[in-house]
């Protein structure tokens, strides 16, 4: 008898949005029927689609939805047709920081794997990605630079002065950081804090309160990298790393070259958590308004997505092994979108990529 669960909102939002939503959708029903699970995906606004609906990017009721909800499942927001809005009223920034700040999503989860038959695909030299790689960057999501008051751009004698102002404190640093160690309890044991504690106080800061962190959890190693050196090493040899903590505006960095270094934004999925199992899921890229509604989207990045949703805030790690292993198996069977298809491989289209790993999922294995 199936398990009754809570509500998951699911906002597609804009681009590729709607397109590879629907398809990962098609792959949640497989994975309910495999587990014996009972889940409600209650669709809401979002973005550029809800301002033309709604008149904002993040209406009231859309977050009312939200807080009804176990979870988040988040497409993309965002394109050429809001770009003449004021700054704040884009879907980009109207949109995702407040439900960040709103639900207190603080730790970026974002993991950047490179399949072993996709090294093809990585700008890298294939001897420096040979058997791929998988890290994990963990990123503080609420404090920081973006955050920061005060924040403003001022008129002065000379022309204008902007200010924006870095400030984190000690239980906004222990709360992520231990987001990191304990996912990195379940990997290589090795987190990696990237900073510049050569030239910013914040920084010092983060290093005193790592250390002290690091000593509850003796089993994991801990080193420091200046966060331009991690730049470099993530294009020299990404292998290195397992976990890659940093603050917001490095993390926002980092995370975005670690994609690139796997090859495609594609594939690569990410979670927003908060205290407790709620969370938001989305894929890494974004509404890629030059392909949307041709088919052609990979949906992986959103199928993934969906995967993390059923582990962390479902509390279905086997639902989202299964999930992880369909994708597995297409991949090594030679399934390809185009972004990820080497010359004179065959290519298929969102829906395609989609129905092959939600039969992959009623079979239960990665398998044919």
């Amino acid at each position: 008898m199936a398990e009754k669960m809570n509500r998951i909102a699911v906002l597609a939002g804009d681009g590729i949005g709607p397109e590879v939503m629907g398809a990962t959708l098609q792959v949640a029903k497989e994975v309910e029927k495999r587990h014996g699970l009972a889940v409600e995906w209650k669709e809401g606004l979002v973005g550029g689609a809800a301002i033309d609906a709604k008149g904002k990017a993040l209406p009231e009721e859309t977050v009312e939805l939200c807080r009804s909800a176990k979870a988040v499942l988040f497409g993309s927001v965002g394109g050429p047709k809001w770009e003449t809005l004021p700054p704040n009223e884009q879907p980009e920034r109207a949109a995702l920081l407040p439900l960040r700040k709103i639900f207190g999503l603080y730790a970026n989860l974002r993991p950047a794997v490179l399949y072993p038959e996709l090294v093809g695909c990585s700008p890298l030299r294939p001897d420096r990605v040979a058997g791929g790689f998988d890290v994990l960057v963990v990123r503080e999501l609420t404090g920081g630079l973006y955050f920061g008051q005060p924040k403003e751009t001022t008129k002065t004698a000379k022309g204008e002065r902007s200010v924006d102002t870095m400030v984190y404190e000690t239980h906004e640093i222990e709360r992520v950081t231990e987001v990191a160690f304990r996912a990195a309890a379940f990997r290589k044991k090795r987190v990696t804090l990237a900073d510049k504690a050569n030239v910013l106080e914040t920084s010092l800061l983060w290093r005193k309160v790592v250390k002290q962190v690091a000593a509850k959890h003796p089993n994991i190693t801990l080193d420091f990298m200046y966060a331009d050196n991690a730049a470099m090493q993530l294009v020299r040899d990404p292998g290195r790393f397992d976990v890659l903590l940093c603050e917001n505006l490095f993390g926002d960095m980092l995370s975005d070259e670690a994609a690139a270094v796997a090859g495609s934004l594609g594939m690569l999925p990410s979670a927003s958590l908060g205290e407790g199992s709620f969370g938001l899921y989305e894929p890494a890229g974004g509404s890629a308004p030059d392909i949307a509604g041709k088919g052609i989207a990979n949906p992986i990045a959103q199928i993934l997505s969906l995967a993390l949703l059923f582990e962390m805030s479902l509390g279905q790690p086997e639902a989202a092994q299964t999930i992880r292993h369909a994708v597995a198996g297409a991949i090594r069977d030679g399934w390809r979108t185009a972004d990820i298809a080497a010359s004179g491989e065959k290519k298929v289209g969102t829906q395609e990529m989609a129905k092959e790993i939600a039969r992959r999922v009623a079979l239960g294995t990665g398998k044919s």
